[in-house]
């Protein structure tokens, strides 16, 4: 890193020139996870490590910076594979068929996007992951919001918000045990202070949820759901059996087991589930002619490597459904490992261009005057959320935007005498939630690939993660529930 002082605007120029490309690319792409965006963030991390050169950075030490920074990815990576390959071994056995199935018989248009929300925020509680519920329940979910006729920016939003919420609130959470450990708070006690917050944040998400569902209620009718549902159950094996395949991964979670060997387990039980009660699919998806040891192995890898869309099906279920060509969907697909190569690189690339501006000094530069800028408590809880949300954005990682936030602000709530429970609450509130909403962000790129929806799409509709850094900035203003140190 750098001695010399580099100017402010000099330092900001990469985050300034990043937003530039992002911005054109917008306007120009369609697709926002392409390689137009890609390349803008290696473009932007070549800037910075121009400058940081220039002011004395040495470039072994920034290829080191950048290198830690994509290590720090590597169970991300790990995990994103293993929920393709889920995703596929879920599709073949009938597992995701079968909830879609059982869904589409339980929940109407009405209460979809209400009851949505609920059931991610209670499984998300019970295992402390979001990315686990998204890639399980929420998938299934997806696909019976999309069978009904909803837009699949409002399901993906209520997955979200829901899955966040219990995110948040489990004491088995990654993100919640490492907000209190940093701020030094007792991890119960900061459960407890988030809720003062939390629980109003999700109180409006799910009375819009369900403004909305009142106005989405329309013309699917239950002739219609009934002919959907014989078009799934001619295809695949329904039965409650299957379910055993989720609630073992959700168990399994809850018992404290790391994610990664549970969804890989979940991908194995998957695929022995789909030669126990789909057979004949397996045989299909192998492009095999008849049953055999090797037509199964082979059928089973194929969908956890590459693409698996039954069209047939898909096509006959958006004709009964009357949705227009222009917006069909495909909802029994899956793009197994490949499918998750683009949202790979653009992580690669995300983490490329943080690790530049960090191991350059220009992050450190750039958050120099934010903490300066806090006098009263009101501007000292806006200035931590929007340095969380800031860092969101620059060090694509959601950890990053826990940690560096809560060591630059420490002291300083010390120093106003504010208890570190007002800290780690904020972090919370604007660090951990918003990081699912930008694009390259891993959070970000991670859950637009798992739900196949894109970022900028379920974002306005993500009313949980919205709401929670307003929610937090307004309480320090308007000093509600602010702790002070040595007070009950």
């Amino acid at each position: 890193m750098t001695d010399n002082k580099i100017p402010y605007l000099l330092a900001l120029s990469p985050i300034l020139f990043l937003i530039v490309l992002l911005s054109f690319n917008v306007i120009m792409f369609d697709d926002v996870l392409g390689g137009a965006n890609q390349l803008a963030l290696l473009f932007s991390g070549a800037l910075a490590a121009i400058i940081g050169i220039y002011y004395g950075s040495k470039w072994k030490d920034i290829m080191e910076g950048i290198g830690n920074s994509i290590k720090s990815i590597v169970p991300a990576i790990i995990m994103l594979l293993l929920i393709g390959s889920l995703a596929g071994t879920w599709l073949i056995s009938g597992v995701i068929p079968t909830m879609i199935y059982y869904g589409l018989q339980v929940l109407s248009p009405t209460i979809f996007l209400f009851a949505t929300a609920i059931i991610t925020a209670i499984v998300s509680l019970a295992t402390g992951s979001s990315w686990s519920t998204i890639a399980t329940i929420g998938i299934a979910l997806l696909g019976i919001g999309t069978a009904i006729g909803l837009p699949v920016g409002l399901i993906g939003g209520a997955i979200i918000s829901g899955a966040y919420f219990g995110d948040k609130m489990s004491p088995l959470s990654d993100t919640t045990n490492m907000a209190a450990a940093l701020s030094g708070v007792d991890l119960f006690d900061h459960i407890k202070y988030m809720m003062y917050t939390t629980v109003p944040s999700f109180i409006i998400t799910l009375i819009l949820f369900l403004g909305i569902g009142f106005y989405y209620t329309t013309d699917i009718s239950s002739g219609q759901i009934d002919e959907a549902l014989g078009i799934i159950a001619n295809k695949f094996t329904i039965t409650p059996w299957l379910l055993l395949v989720p609630i073992a991964v959700i168990i399994m979670v809850i018992k404290k087991i790391a994610a990664i060997p549970a969804l890989f387990f979940g991908t194995l039980l998957g695929g022995i589930f789909a030669i126990l009660f789909q057979a004949e699919i397996v045989v299909e998806v192998s492009g095999a002619s008849v049953s055999s040891i090797s037509s199964y192995y082979i059928g089973v890898l194929n969908a956890m490597i590459g693409d698996i869309n039954f069209t047939t099906i898909n096509a006959s279920i958006n004709d009964v459904f009357n949705i227009a060509i222009a917006d069909r969907s495909d909802l029994l697909k899956s793009g197994g490992m490949y499918g998750m190569l683009n949202t790979l690189l653009l992580m690669f690339c995300a983490m490329t261009f943080s690790g530049a501006i960090e191991s350059t000094g220009l992050l450190s530069r750039m958050a120099e005057p934010i903490v300066k800028y806090a006098q009263n408590t009101g501007s000292l809880i806006a200035t931590t959320a929007c340095t969380c949300i800031f860092f969101n954005i620059t060090t694509s990682d959601q950890y990053m935007s826990i940690i560096v936030p809560g060591r630059m602000f420490a002291d300083t709530y010390k120093e106003k005498g504010l208890a570190p429970e007002n800290l780690s609450r904020t972090l919370e509130d604007s660090g951990t939630v918003t990081s699912v909403l930008i694009p390259w962000n891993s959070c970000g790129a991670a859950q637009s690939a798992v739900l196949g929806v894109a970022t900028l799409t379920y974002l306005p509709f993500c009313f949980f993660n919205l709401i929670s850094p307003l929610m937090t900035i307004t309480y320090g203003y308007f000093g509600i529930k602010i702790k002070k140190i040595h007070s009950a």
